[in-house]
């Protein structure tokens, strides 16, 4: 009788934190946003700076970064070239050869005597090589790990940060797609090596990163990162207007969320979208729709065979056939993993940063994007788009229709678990 009372409490238990994992926020858009006005309208620029949180500042300069062989030598050149503070966050880090390029140059700039604190995300970091833990330990870096799993947290454990954030004496920031890990490194050569984008950003926007950085620091050890070594008088790098936000189901979970769904209803002409994962919810199915009836050209692209997440492209493809029907088009890239996340509308503005267009990014993750209101870097953006393209296959209405059954009828099964994925 005991034994069962106690294995009973155990399973409730059980129960209740695996169902607090599944919970999203309490306050959730539940109606499509109308289009009332264009992106090149003033007035989309003054709610999305109003509503998203942090104010559009101009004299920014952004520069994308194509796969490992551009992104990791411009994120080391400015760590080795650090000379008073180094903040680092990132969900992914992953042992191998990058990680140990990361580890030796935080720990020299670190014995130096710069000041470096990175946050690794528990879970994304659970393959790490525990020797470059220690090495960037001994050498002076103070590394959290963000959420560890304990007794106390089982309801959050599902809560990670997906924020990729690196900002090196308060002047010179990056973020982006991009993870510490061997899969990045290259040139997107083969399936072994994924493809992938990463931003270098200076200008006055690199104090909205480095205050997103001390959100998650602030949670992590109750300390705060300030003074003119983390923020320092910032001078115009360029031209270009951006503000950067962030969300957590802890404040602002649907930042992101409604930063696509404004994006979409004020498109007129075009949206272009790169989505390493793409699982739609119905408002945002609604809005894409809706996009198209009012002549918008839609074009998604995102991984195809050669997937990390077979169970993601599962709970995506359930959901296509409006799309489809409704004339967006979709394609699947084909000679590695897909992992860009970027989305242009109307060739005006251009956001990036950690968020995947999922459910997961929407209300679980801790995320980070980037907005950037250039008619310049929105076309260079679109000559990436439009290469990665190439070597796609576009996928169809009929295809959809006549996918296999087994696809169908696991994705029946995959649906209810989406914002998991």
């Amino acid at each position: 009788m005991i034994w069962t009372v106690v294995i009973t409490a155990l399973l409730t238990g059980l129960a209740v934190v695996i169902a607090l994992n599944f919970a999203t926020p309490t306050k959730q858009l539940e109606r499509k946003i109308e289009h009332r006005y264009g992106v090149a309208d003033p007035q989309f620029r003054r709610e999305m700076g109003v509503m998203l949180g942090p104010s559009i500042l101009p004299g920014n300069h952004v520069t994308d970064l194509e796969n490992g062989a551009e992104i990791f030598p411009a994120m080391l050149e400015a760590i080795r070239g650090a000379q008073h503070t180094i903040t680092f966050e990132t969900y992914i880090y992953w042992e191998g050869e990058v990680g140990q390029w990361f580890a030796d140059a935080l720990s020299e700039r670190a014995r130096a005597g710069v000041t470096v604190n990175v946050t690794i995300d528990w879970v994304g970091s659970a393959s790490m090589d525990q020797s470059q833990l220690k090495e960037m330990e001994d050498a002076g870096v103070h590394v959290v790990r963000y959420r560890p799993l304990h007794w106390y947290n089982l309801s959050r454990m599902n809560n990670r940060t997906h924020r990729k954030l690196l900002v090196v004496d308060g002047r010179i920031g990056f973020t982006g797609g991009v993870g510490i890990g061997d899969p990045w490194k290259g040139h997107a050569q083969d399936p072994d090596h994924w493809r992938d984008v990463h931003f270098r950003i200076e200008g006055p926007v690199v104090a909205q990163m480095q205050a997103a950085f001390n959100d998650n620091w602030i949670k992590s050890t109750g300390r705060i990162l300030n003074g003119a070594e983390y923020f320092p008088p910032m001078e115009k790098a360029g031209g270009m207007d951006a503000h950067l936000f962030i969300s957590s189901p802890a404040g602002g979970s649907e930042s992101m969320h409604l930063m696509f769904l404004m994006s979409i209803a004020a498109a007129e002409h075009s949206i272009d979208l790169s989505a390493a994962y793409f699982i739609p919810d119905e408002l945002i199915t609604k809005a894409l729709v809706a996009a198209r009836h009012r002549g918008v050209r839609i074009r998604v692209l995102m991984p195809g065979k050669n997937t990390d997440s077979d169970a993601a492209r599962l709970a995506s493809k359930d959901g296509w056939g409006p799309l489809l029907l409704a004339g967006v088009e979709m394609y699947e890239y084909e000679p590695t993993m897909f992992h860009n996340k970027v989305l242009i509308v109307d060739r005006e503005l251009v956001s990036v940063g950690s968020t995947n267009f999922d459910l997961r990014s929407f209300r679980l993750n801790d995320e980070a994007s980037l907005n950037v209101y250039d008619r310049a870097f929105a076309e260079r953006m679109t000559q990436v788009f439009e290469q990665d393209l190439v070597p796609t296959k576009r996928y169809t209405y009929e295809t959809w229709k006549q996918r296999p059954w087994k696809e169908k009828f696991a994705e029946k099964f995959i649906r209810p678990i989406r914002t998991q994925l």
